[in-house]
């Protein structure tokens, strides 16, 4: 099972968006530049740092595009241990719970299964990458002046699938023999969203003991 894993996270087996990186772009070479690092064995800590002379709004959108397309493979490795049965909250363990809410049918919070919870998030989320007035990917057009907002809005929300997977299921990552996989997704995601201070430092709270330990 691990060899498979390790087959879906290679880079041409990736989920992605409808909307990629096109090539000849400043952005799809940035991408490239961001794998290249990540495979080279580098300390993760010195990979997110934003290379010199870069824009770091093209740097986090080439990273937000990357997380969400590995989040969402993490979690549909394991979305059949998911379900409303054993899952009926979106929640990490019995101290905390997420409420899902969006500008359309959930206007207010509302407190659903984890698998309803990651269809809207993941919906929600490729939406706004596919939309060119929040992720252009023309030439010459500028980042809108909230972008940088709705990133932490995507990150923070894809934090807490880690939370959901870990606390939940850790068994089924351990079965699939996906640790060390989900570990270095995880460490790359959490060095990032510390370089650029883009998650409030509260909702990393769930995972903070376990943070300690791999993280250091």
């Amino acid at each position: 099972m691990a060899l498979c894993l390790k087959q879906v996270f290679a880079k041409d087996k990736t989920f992605r968006p409808r909307k990629r990186f096109e090539p000849g772009t400043q952005r799809f070479e940035l991408y490239k530049k961001a794998q290249a690092s990540l495979k080279s064995g580098l300390d993760l800590r010195s990979v997110v740092r934003l290379p010199p002379g870069e824009n770091i709004d093209d740097w986090i959108a080439v990273h937000v595009v990357d997380f969400f397309n590995r989040i969402n493979l993490i979690y549909g490795t394991m979305a059949e241990h998911c379900n409303e049965t054993s899952c009926p909250v979106m929640a990490g363990g019995p101290r905390y719970e997420y409420r899902w809410q969006d500008e359309r049918q959930y206007r207010r919070p509302a407190k659903l299964s984890a698998p309803h919870y990651m269809a809207l998030l993941m919906d929600w989320i490729e939406g706004l990458i596919n939309d060119e007035d929040v992720f252009p990917t023309r030439v010459g057009v500028p980042f809108p002046k909230n972008f940088q907002q709705v990133c932490t809005k995507i990150l923070t929300r894809l934090f807490r699938v880690f939370v959901h997977v870990y606390i939940h299921h850790f068994d089924s990552i351990l079965s699939m023999g996906a640790e060390a996989h989900v570990n270095t997704c995880y460490k790359h995601f959490y060095y990032f969203i510390q370089e650029f201070s883009l998650v409030d430092q509260r909702e990393l709270e769930p995972l903070r003991e376990m943070t300690e330990r791999i993280c250091h």
